[in-house]
């Protein structure tokens, strides 16, 4: 949501800053400030208009006289952590906002059982992630980190003319998962002229597939024998967990690319490699990966036919703004009993 209209929206609430009615800002829990794992400096003024900002070290160190003033938990980069042993020593613990779209490294039903809503930003991260998704596509294709490395190699004396990659232009899409970024990713491809599969839980209505020109796979296994490039985009959850393992791996073409922009274990990682290494596959291009970051040894790591990046599927200015900005909105939302705009279902 834009900064204007989180503005709009504050403006209808009660109380939302102290100078306006006296009250005392709700305070909300966050891990910490700036660091690798801290939310980030920029955004500290923004959230201070809002709440009285606890760091869990705060917290920590003055349990008896925060505890009861603590009304929120901001999780960012899926910190702090969030156990039955905290959520005991919050009485007045209201809601849970996660800063990102996945909830997998929260345990809904716990936090649930607290009394406390949790939400997400589904609708900040679409764009950046989505965007992602291309350029691991496009890099894939025509090899790109490869042909970089070829080019700033300092024992290149030339260029081979046979080296080549292939085109995404006119190519077979398979999108698994159609939520908001899986289609956000399907109208980017139309631009390519790509011929758009997909495959997902819930059928898309008619004219959202018309929009797009993409075209519905009743199974997994029908889109992956058919498709150039595999694009996952589904939520990890018990049903997705290595969803794409040796068999499926085994379904998809030859010259196919797997590209996965949602969460590391919905892929078999040890099948993958060994589907690279033996030309099952052609390549694969990674924005996540289980563990994260893999460790140095790993397989994944040594194959020329991989790209890996940093989980940088949101890694925007922007995208990160708009996440620190839903998750207010969604809080703000809880704590003054108003509609959630994104609450996350814990069953």
């Amino acid at each position: 949501m834009p900064t204007s209209q989180v503005k709009l929206f504050r403006k209808m609430l009660p109380g939302w800053e102290l100078d306006m009615g006296g009250k005392e800002l709700p305070g909300v829990l966050i891990f910490e400030i700036g660091g690798a794992a801290g939310i980030l400096e920029s955004h500290v003024e923004f959230l201070k208009t809002h709440f009285n900002l606890i760091t869990m070290k705060e917290f920590q160190k003055s349990k008896e006289e925060l505890h009861e003033k603590i009304k929120s938990i901001f999780v960012f980069d899926g910190r702090p952590l969030i156990d039955r042993q905290l959520l005991e020593s919050l009485p007045n613990l209201k809601v849970v906002g996660n800063s990102g779209v996945g909830v997998n490294h929260l345990d809904l039903k716990l936090i649930s059982s607290f009394g406390a809503k949790i939400t997400n930003t589904p609708h900040a991260v679409s764009d950046s992630t989505a965007d992602i998704g291309m350029a691991l596509m496009l890099a894939s294709a025509r090899r790109l980190v490869e042909g970089c490395h070829i080019a700033m190699s300092p024992q290149t004396k030339h260029f081979a003319v046979d080296w080549l990659g292939v085109e995404v232009t006119r190519a077979t899409l398979g999108i698994i998962g159609m939520g908001s970024i899986g289609y956000k990713v399907a109208k980017r491809a139309k631009a390519f002229d790509m011929n758009i599969l997909y495959h997902n839980r819930n059928r898309r209505k008619e004219e959202e597939e018309r929009l797009v020109g993409a075209t519905y796979c009743k199974s997994i296994e029908e889109l992956l024998q058919q498709s150039d490039f595999v694009m996952l985009v589904v939520s990890l959850t018990s049903e997705t967990y290595k969803l794409i393992g040796k068999r499926e791996l085994e379904l998809m073409k030859p010259t196919a690319i797997l590209i996965n922009i949602c969460r590391g274990a919905v892929v078999d990682q040890d099948a993958l490699g060994e589907a690279l290494q033996n030309g099952i596959i052609k390549a694969a291009a990674l924005d996540v990966t289980d563990p994260e970051p893999l460790p140095r040894d790993h397989q994944l790591l040594q194959l020329k036919n991989v790209i890996i990046t940093p989980h940088i599927g949101t890694a925007t200015v922007q995208a990160l703004r708009m996440m620190t900005e839903e998750t207010v909105e969604n809080t703000l939302a809880v704590l003054n009993d108003l509609p959630i705009p994104s609450e996350v279902n814990p069953n």
